[in-house]
């Protein structure tokens, strides 16, 4: 059995017009709610996000207990509506060369730990060809200055790979005594929609790209996962392990689900 931790902000996760809230599957979903002469409940699902229409006289404790026993097929459709407008919105080949190009240059950034750091393209900086290190001044890549794009963005996520990996496995072992948990393996995971996942066998997968995030957001989906090799679920037993371990966890769920990093 696995769980998994969802890469929030992926889907249109708040509607525009947003008058409402509700947690499905520990992603905080902003719908338009409405009140109308009807007898049922309403599910809408556009490009916009997700609108509620609802009887006048209807609690609201019960519209949310609908909105949960249907978490999984909003959030389903909710991701098919994102996955189709990104594909509306595909740029031409020209487009993306042009893209490409000034984004992996000397001068251009990358986020790292929560902060933009300059690409330093600099061939004799004492490094092995296409390797790369930090410095005060930002990211020393051992590569010619007009190197092809791609080659600097390789050496890049190169370098942030193998950063992501020490840096998770050094709060792994932070975390998981507190939590009172051991885990097996980790492996690192470009997944679209999931920041992470744990298996009851003791496996992890973490995103590398988390490795671009706020310390504090790292060290939540890392007790996230932990948590998840005790409590196999989202339950109320679930929150409190992650709440014993980060006591303002509830604001850092909220922080992550305003993420959204975009593919380069």
């Amino acid at each position: 059995m696995s769980t998994q931790l969802d890469l929030l902000g992926a889907p249109p996760l708040r509607h525009p017009l947003a008058n409402r809230e509700c947690l499905l599957n520990g992603q905080r979903v902003g719908y338009h709610f409405e009140r109308a002469v009807r007898k049922t409940l309403g599910l809408r699902i556009g490009p916009q996000g997700l609108t509620v229409r609802a009887p006048s006289r209807l609690a609201q404790a019960e519209v949310e207990r609908f909105l949960l026993s249907k978490a999984r097929w909003i959030l389903d459709k909710l991701q098919q509506v994102q996955a189709h407008s990104a594909a509306a919105a595909t740029p031409t080949p020209e487009q993306q060369a042009a893209q490409l190009a000034a984004r992996w240059r000397a001068g251009a950034s990358v986020a790292y730990l929560g902060q933009p750091w300059p690409l330093l393209l600099q061939p004799a900086a004492g490094l092995a060809p296409g390797s790369a290190r930090l410095s005060s001044a930002g990211l020393q890549l051992a590569l010619a200055p007009g190197c092809a794009p791609e080659r600097v963005r390789s050496a890049v996520h190169t370098w942030l790979q193998h950063s992501a990996y020490e840096l998770y496995v050094q709060r792994l072992q932070h975390f998981a005594p507190q939590l009172g948990v051991r885990w097996r393996s980790l492996k690192l995971s470009n997944a679209g929609t999931r920041w992470g996942s744990a298996k009851a066998d003791g496996s992890l997968r973490l995103h590398w790209r988390l490795i671009q995030l706020e310390a504090p957001l790292i060290d939540y989906v890392v007790v996230h996962e932990l948590a998840h090799l005790r409590e196999m679920n989202h339950s109320p037993a679930f929150w409190r392990l992650v709440q014993g371990v980060l006591p303002d966890q509830l604001e850092r769920r909220r922080a992550l689900a305003r993420v959204r990093i975009e593919p380069d």
